[in-house]
């Protein structure tokens, strides 16, 4: 499983369960998108589980099972049915019992009556072709989640990435983008349902999002973000941290100014250009070295390589065409002077 995944091919041995043996060569495995991994003990192995993306349990009646079985043994492998019958008292039941059974805890999804569940099997059909409809890094990672790209947000990144785009327009367009990945984070924080009265008297089902949250923009490209952050999140704390490259492959906290009760409250990590990730993962460490949880930190990202560190964060969120990720902004003439105007004057629109 684990060179399948690596996507590379694999020979499975062949086994007569007449002869009790492997026989032949075996058979060639290719990768593939989508990989099933079929055994009753599958479920039974740890090191197992932590390979697969979804789990399932398929529960019969023991009765069918039973009459699925003798007709197998006796048809394909040449048995008699009385042979049968003493193999599954002795053995077979028993070791489904101690072993097949309890690994029913650890399914993500348990079909009851098989192959004849069909909307069992339409649900789980829809959620791989959901993933399979996913950018590739988030089949990878499952905190990982990339804005969808539109004809409209192409357009926006094909402004902000021509040399020829004035400075209004640079700022324009990169203000809208940033505010669609920052409106986009907000729809992934925890919310409870709340039933409200509407002024015609009618009862709407509603959700009230977590009220606890604060920003943190990574000093100076950060700061372009905050304008959008305050405009969805009316009078939230934004924090501070600048980091200093000290080597190639390694960063220097040089600056921090967060909320004191950062530790009880969600957050959103601001950073749009996602370079070698060396200040994303110091950003984060240094959050959760202030007591912040894990599951309460969500990274904001608008532009990154091809290929970052990725960080054990809740959640993060890149938004870019999906044909090319790489770090043309260099190139932008505009960068320099926005980024610029974010340090000068923090509070400004830029």
């Amino acid at each position: 499983m684990e060179t399948l995944k690596r996507g590379e091919a694999v020979t499975t041995p062949n086994y007569d369960f007449k002869t009790h043996q492997s026989v032949g060569p075996g058979s060639k495995v290719n990768p593939a998108d989508i990989v099933i991994l079929e055994g009753i003990l599958v479920l039974h192995d740890e090191r197992v589980r932590d390979l697969l993306n979804m789990k399932i349990f398929v529960d019969t009646d023991s009765d069918l099972r039973l009459a699925r079985r003798i007709k197998r043994d006796t048809v394909e492998r040449g048995r008699d049915v009385q042979n049968v019958l003493d193999q599954y008292a002795k053995f077979v039941k028993p070791s489904f019992d101690e072993f097949i059974l309890p690994s029913k805890k650890y399914a993500d999804i348990i079909i009851p009556r098989g192959g004849d569940n069909d909307v069992a099997i339409d649900l789980i059909v829809q959620h791989i072709h959901t993933k399979l409809g996913q950018h590739d890094l988030c089949k990878i990672y499952p905190n990982l989640f990339v804005f969808f790209s539109t004809f409209q947000i192409g357009g926006m990144h094909t402004l902000i990435r021509d040399m020829q785009t004035t400075n209004h327009d640079f700022v324009f367009y990169a203000d809208r983008l940033i505010r669609l990945v920052v409106e986009y984070g907000l729809g992934h924080l925890p919310f409870t349902e709340k039933q409200i009265i509407t002024p015609t008297g009618s009862i709407y089902p509603g959700v009230v999002f977590c009220k606890r949250l604060c920003g943190v923009s990574v000093i100076r490209s950060g700061e372009s973000m905050e304008n959008a952050l305050r405009a969805c999140c009316k009078g939230i704390k934004i924090g501070k941290i600048l980091i200093h490259g000290e080597r190639n492959d390694g960063r220097q906290l040089i600056y921090e100014k967060l909320p004191s009760d950062i530790s009880s409250r969600h957050v959103l990590l601001l950073d749009p250009v996602l370079a070698s990730g060396n200040s994303a993962v110091e950003a984060v460490s240094l959050l959760l070295s202030k007591g912040v949880p894990e599951s309460n930190i969500i990274f904001l990202n608008l532009i990154a390589v091809s290929a970052p560190n990725l960080f054990p964060c809740s959640f993060w969120f890149l938004l870019y065409p999906r044909k090319s990720c790489m770090p043309i902004y260099h190139k932008c003439r505009h960068h320099k002077e926005y980024m610029s105007s974010a340090r000068s004057s923090p509070s400004s629109k830029l």
